[in-house]
């Protein structure tokens, strides 16, 4: 990532909530860094694909886990029933 010093910034303004702003206060004490930064930094790293899940309470988790888990099994005993069947054809020279 480039330093502030070697981009080329544009000043936006946005609305947030006092404890948004004291929170970013915290932060950016917290890491020695300015608030600016800590935005830009969470701009960066905001990962849409992956913002979704966090979002999630605990048993919604479980059940994506569960429903993912279980295509996965599944998935799995196909790949392995198609491995058992070339593994017979080779053995029997058919292949």
């Amino acid at each position: 990532m480039q330093t502030t010093q070697a981009m080329k910034l544009v000043r936006k303004q946005f609305l947030i909530s006092p404890s948004q702003v004291k929170k970013l206060n915290r932060l950016a004490r917290d890491e020695g860094t300015s608030v600016a930064e800590m935005v830009r930094v969470a701009i960066d790293s905001y990962n849409p694909d992956t913002a979704a899940i966090s979002d999630l309470d605990a048993p919604e988790l479980i059940e994506l886990v569960s429903k993912s888990l279980k295509e996965a099994i599944s998935s799995t005993k196909k790949a392995n029933r198609t491995v058992d069947k070339a593994l017979k054809k080779l053995s029997k020279g058919i292949l």
